[in-house]
């Protein structure tokens, strides 16, 4: 059995990161599994999956993911692999273009990542994207909502969307060690509270929301925010505007995450949706509470464990974080139900979905 997963790029995301820890493991079940990237750029993730060199690397060069010329490239490694898995658009769609133009009789699948995207509130991109799916043997839905989303977005027969839940290599998180705050940054002092937040710059995530909360919290309370993006220039120009330079610690993308967790005292995520975030498993199993905005994606993973608040709510937002804070029960009780909760979200029991699947789809 030869998979090839194919994928935009290995920047930083939730997607990104699941091949990063999921394709090492495939490998060890004797799973023969590949990756081609339609840009190939080093971000941290590449450059971790190359040093671990336990696949074939492609990469389609440096331009644009939206380049169609990819349609092209990508035809020779089709008829190399008997299935071909795809994540995120627009490899969802040059995926397709490059099966019809070729004839190739590879079985594709593709996962859905999100809850939410521009083409659906499209008229005309909605019925595209209908058209699209159609060509792929089975759809793999993250969550029910989104199972339920795609059923009556694509029409597709129930039995080609299959629910199987992204999971987390939980041991990375449980077993690492948090970091002295001053070897983060000089100016922290070991009495300061950390407040994290782990997630690209785009406007899903709301960064905003979270930098207006700590503008009514105390000034030992500190921020890291964790990632890059198109708007972190505009979370800078924010954290300027509120004075709280010295507060709000933008320390970019990294590769010890699971230690910057640790060091934490509180993980929020704020995001406006998700799809099944796997950063907010990671802040769940890291012995931390988590705090996330009730929105898709989230209330599913986080109600009856961490806390939840109302999406863009500034003031519910600190009022959570000082009470956390000032309660030390309270605090406790909320991080043994993230952790309950994380045990039921491990890496393994998705890779063996994923690997029966495969194995029905082949036969």
């Amino acid at each position: 059995m030869k998979i090839l997963q194919i994928i935009n790029s290995l920047d930083t995301g939730g997607a990104e990161k699941l091949l990063l820890e999921t394709i090492p493991i495939y490998i060890e079940k004797g799973v023969e599994m590949d990756i081609l990237v339609l840009n190939g750029k080093d971000y941290p993730f590449m450059t971790e999956l190359k040093e671990l060199n336990c696949c074939k690397i492609y990469s389609l060069g440096f331009q644009s993911v939206y380049n169609p010329i990819h349609i092209f490239k990508i035809i020779p490694y089709l008829k190399k692999y008997d299935l071909i898995h795809v994540h995120l658009f627009p490899a969802q769609y040059w995926v397709v273009l490059a099966k019809l133009v070729s004839f190739s009789k590879s079985k594709l699948i593709f996962t859905e990542h999100n809850t939410s995207n521009r083409r659906l509130e499209s008229q005309l991109f909605s019925l595209i994207d209908k058209h699209f799916y159609r060509f792929y043997t089975a759809v793999i839905c993250i969550t029910t909502e989104i199972k339920e989303l795609l059923l009556n977005h694509t029409r597709l027969p129930l039995t080609r969307l299959h629910l199987i839940e992204n999971g987390v290599n939980l041991i990375n998180i449980i077993n690492a060690k948090a970091l002295k705050k001053e070897d983060i940054n000089v100016s922290l002092k070991h009495t300061d509270k950390i407040i994290i937040q782990v997630s690209s710059f785009r406007p899903q995530k709301d960064q905003a929301t979270l930098i207006r909360a700590m503008k009514l919290l105390p000034d030992n309370i500190k921020l890291f925010l964790i990632g890059d993006g198109l708007l972190r220039n505009d979370c800078e120009a924010l954290v300027m505007k509120l004075y709280l330079q010295k507060r709000v610690l933008f320390l970019g993308l990294r590769i010890d995450v699971p230690q910057l967790l640790k060091t934490s005292d509180i993980v929020v995520l704020s995001s406006k949706y998700e799809g099944l975030s796997l950063s907010s498993i990671e802040g769940m199993a890291s012995g931390k509470p988590f705090v996330a905005s009730d929105v898709p994606g989230l209330s599913e993973i986080v109600k009856n464990a961490g806390v939840l608040f109302e999406c863009g709510d500034v003031k519910e937002l600190a009022d959570i974080i000082k009470e956390l804070l000032d309660n030390p029960k309270y605090y406790s009780d909320v991080v043994l139900s993230c952790q309950a909760k994380a045990v039921g979200y491990g890496i393994n029991r998705m890779i063996d979905s994923h690997i029966l699947l495969y194995k029905s789809l082949l036969e």
